[in-house]
Formats: C-alpha cells, sequence, structure tokens
C-alpha cells in the first residue's frame, strides 16, 4: 500500500502552483517578442499620430468658407509639409494620413469636389459638400498618447501587439524569462527511434520525442540528452550535463516496460539525484526526495495517471553553473511511463507550470462544455481525462438519432451550431494513438455505468482550435469502452 494520500487533479494543480516561481526577467528584441510574457509595461514615446493626419484623400479646407470654387495652393503628402500655412480662400490637395497644413481644420473627401478647369496656371476645384470643424481629421495623440501604457506587465504579445510596440519605438521588450528544458531517457532497453531492427527486449525510444515536442510548444527551448543506462553513475552524469546546459527543466523518461517506469521532470535543477520514480524496485528517487525535500503528493485520482508524483528541493545558495540565475528550490515531477499518462499528465499539471514560470497570470488550461458523441464509460474509482476531438458545427446524426434528438431539444433545434467531441478510441494508457488527433480532454466524472451519447461534459484545450477538422470530417464510431 502506497503511504502516499490520494489527492485529486484539482489539489495537485494548486499545490503545484503555489510554490511554481515566475522566472525572472530579460531583454527581447520585437521579431522574437510572439507568444513573450511581458516583465514590465510598455509606454508611448510620442503620440500617435504625432501631427494631425487626413483620415482621407481629399482637400484641407477653411471649413468657414463654404461651398464655391477655390484654388489649390498646395499639396501635402505623407512624409512631407506643405511649405506655408493654408490661406482663407485657397485649399490643399492632401492624401490620405497626410500631415494637416496649418491653418486648415477640416478635409473635404475627393467624392464632395469637382475639379476645375486650371486658370492662371493654378489648379482649382468646386467643393460641393460645406466641410464641419474637424471633419476627416486625426488629432494629434487620438491613437495613442504620448507617454500612455500601450501593454501591461503580464500581458501576452501576439502579432497585433507586435505592431503596437513598433509603431511606439519599442525594439527590445522586458520579457519573462523562459525555462530551457532537457529531456532525458534512461533503460539499458531503449535504443533511439532511428534504430532499423529491435533486439531482443528492445524499445524505440517515444517519449523523449514526444516531451522535447511538448516542451517546446510551450515556448520552452530545449535539450536533448539522449539515452542513460540504468547505473546512478549514467543517469547523474546526464543530469550533469543538463546543469551545464543552463536547463531550468530537465525531464527523464523511462520506458514502459520496466519498473523504472516514472519520468521524473526537475526545474531549475540543482546536481538532482539519479534514477527514476516508480512503484518498482528501482525507485532511487523518492527516497533521497523525501530525505533532501519535500514529497508533496505521490498518487493523484486521475485516469490515466495515478502515480504522477510533486517534491521539492532547496538549493544551495550559489550552487548551479557559473551565471546562471539564482535558485531558491527544485520543482520535482514523477509522471507514469506509458506514453499516454506522461502526456495527459504533462498538459495538466506540467504545462500549467512551465507557464507560470514563463509569466503567464493564468496558466491553467481552458474549459468548454461540449456535446458527447458515443458512449463513454466511466470507473468508479477516478474519473477520466478522455482523449478527444472538438469540432463545432451542427450535431453529428451519425452519432445516432437518440443523441441527435437530445441534442437539438437542449439546443433549440437540429441545425444549431454546437461543440461537439468525437472520442480518439481506445483509451488504454499504451495506446499514444489516442492522443493522435486530440485537441481536448474530456472530464469524464468518477462514476459507474457509461455517459451516453448526446451528454454535455466539460472539455479542457489542450491543443490550437485553428487546427481542428472541418465538421463532419471526423468520423464517428460509437461503444469505445
Amino acid at each position: 500500500m502506497s503511504q502516499y494520500k490520494m489527492i485529486s487533479i484539482p489539489e495537485a494543480q494548486e499545490a503545484v502552483l503555489a510554490v511554481t516561481p515566475v522566472l525572472g526577467p530579460e531583454e527581447a528584441p520585437l521579431g522574437s517578442a510572439v507568444g513573450r510574457i511581458l516583465a514590465q509595461s510598455v509606454s508611448a514615446r510620442d503620440s500617435l499620430p504625432p501631427f494631425p493626419a487626413s483620415i482621407k484623400d481629399g482637400y484641407a479646407v477653411v471649413s468657414s468658407d463654404g461651398l464655391g470654387d477655390y484654388p489649390v495652393a498646395s499639396e501635402s503628402r505623407p512624409g512631407a509639409l506643405p511649405d506655408a500655412p493654408l490661406q482663407p480662400g485657397t485649399v490643399c490637395y492632401i492624401t490620405t494620413g497626410a500631415p494637416v497644413p496649418a491653418g486648415a481644420d477640416a478635409v473635404i473627401q475627393v467624392e464632395d469636389t469637382q475639379k476645375l478647369p486650371a486658370s492662371d496656371g493654378r489648379a482649382a476645384v468646386r467643393i460641393l459638400k460645406a466641410a464641419k470643424p474637424g471633419q476627416d481629421i486625426r488629432p494629434v495623440g487620438s491613437d495613442i498618447q504620448q507617454g500612455a501604457e500601450v501593454l501591461a506587465a503580464g500581458e501576452r504579445v501576439g502579432v497585433a501587439e507586435v505592431g503596437i510596440l513598433a509603431t511606439v519605438g519599442a525594439t527590445a521588450l522586458p520579457v519573462v524569462r523562459r525555462p530551457v528544458v532537457a529531456v532525458l531517457s534512461t533503460g539499458d532497453e531503449v535504443v533511439e527511434p532511428s534504430t532499423a531492427a529491435l533486439g531482443p527486449g528492445q524499445i524505440r525510444d517515444c517519449n523523449r520525442s514526444m516531451l522535447l515536442a511538448a516542451a517546446a510548444a510551450a515556448g520552452a527551448g530545449v535539450v536533448d540528452l539522449g539515452i542513460a543506462g540504468d547505473t546512478e553513475g549514467s543517469v547523474e552524469g546526464a543530469l550533469q550535463r543538463a546543469l551545464d546546459a543552463g536547463a531550468d527543466v530537465l525531464i527523464t523518461s523511462a520506458p514502459r516496460t520496466l519498473t523504472l517506469s516514472t519520468p521524473l521532470i526537475l526545474l531549475q535543477t540543482v546536481r538532482p539525484p539519479p534514477g527514476g520514480v516508480s512503484m518498482g524496485d528501482k525507485d532511487l528517487i523518492k527516497p533521497l526526495l523525501a530525505r533532501q525535500g519535500e514529497i508533496h503528493f505521490g498518487r493523484v485520482r486521475m485516469k490515466p495517471g495515478k502515480p504522477l508524483t510533486f517534491a521539492t528541493l532547496p538549493v544551495a545558495a550559489g550552487a548551479g553553473a557559473p551565471g546562471q540565475p539564482a535558485r531558491e528550490k527544485v520543482l520535482v515531477f514523477g509522471l507514469p511511463g506509458n506514453p499516454v499518462s506522461s502526456f495527459v499528465c504533462f498538459n495538466l499539471v506540467v504545462l500549467p507550470a512551465l507557464r507560470k514560470m514563463s509569466g503567464w497570470g493564468a496558466p491553467l488550461l481552458r474549459r468548454v462544455r461540449v456535446w458527447t458523441t458515443s458512449a463513454l464509460k466511466l470507473d468508479p474509482e477516478r474519473p477520466e481525462y478522455h482523449r478527444a476531438t472538438i469540432c463545432y458545427g451542427r450535431y453529428p446524426e451519425t452519432a445516432g438519432a437518440a443523441a441527435a434528438g437530445a441534442v437539438a431539444a437542449a439546443v433549440g433545434g437540429a441545425d444549431a451550431c454546437v461543440w461537439y467531441a468525437v472520442s480518439t478510441g481506445n483509451q488504454i494508457s499504451s495506446r499514444l494513438l489516442s492522443a493522435r488527433s486530440a485537441n481536448a480532454l474530456l472530464e469524464v466524472p468518477q462514476a459507474s455505468g457509461a455517459l451516453a451519447a448526446g451528454t454535455e461534459v466539460s472539455a479542457l484545450i489542450i491543443d490550437d482550435l485553428g487546427r481542428m477538422p472541418v465538421p463532419g470530417e471526423v468520423p464517428v464510431t460509437e461503444g469505445f469502452f
């Protein structure tokens, strides 16, 4: 029997985030700022526009002049100002975005004017519609006032934000440092994915590639440490290489076929102990964690991923490679070795920690409500995080008449668009194909029996919904028990 109390995923997330630090600030060039979190607010150096600017192509006028025929005294185009102020009784030809000359207080769009034959070598125009003061002029600072805060600390920089930052001249940004993640696989029988023919008892390494990809997708820098054998010296040497590489996060993963079956993640590592975290006879980590630090939990009520472990280790002052940021503690995550269990635990617990380290103010996965399209078996002992593909559109008739009717009655008709979920199939924790195309984890409650198709459940988003399939392209199959 385990000595660790079984806790829920929300309790586990709360425990982890309570002790996860936000990394310190660094400077990043504007060109690489997308996805980064600002460590400090950014203010405008200048007002935008910095001069009164025309909103349309037309003529700058003195509005009190009214209707009539006027000589064109000057021109104003972007990048230059007219040589002299505009005098009453004359107009200035102006293009969109160009500075409005001094003396003018309105712009009349070209559609409300008529060109006249030149007189005495000067162009002339007829004003067909009177202007009001300020018409079609952007005043100084109408978009952004000098000194105004354009982005606040804690905001995430997106594509539009890059344009805003460029506008105010912010070419070097104070952002929260991202963690560097080193990934190591352990096990004498683990071989590289490039191995053409497997020997007796060998298995190709899949967890390392998957975790490297997951860390990179989270915005972290990654270091591939390769494979270490089942000895303390081999593992400890690899961990030291991670420390020398400046890793903030180390993930070690052992294959699902061994007792040494649980990946280990060390955040902000300092000479970590060797081995893996598991229930088997090669469990070298938990005793060391208990002696040197604090194990916060060792079991979580979830399916898949019950053996998830989290601990903290203190870091001695001055420990680590020269030039590395000061660190007070090590966060240690032990993930189950089955690929799907590792995948689910990474998304539910590790990813929020990486997000918080990177400066996210709300690091947990986002949640939506969806309708099931097949019956889902319930587990009476643990809630399940069921891999699924969610889509938006009409609820598929292929889910069955009863389910389609129930959803139509709930949402106001069969033509209503809804979020619905298609299971990725058999959910056994060793079947990595169940994570293929999954963009959400359905939160299936702990209970006996089954959820019928057409039941509304909550879903946690684990992928970019911009890549979700077109409704109808995902086949709905019943009975994934």
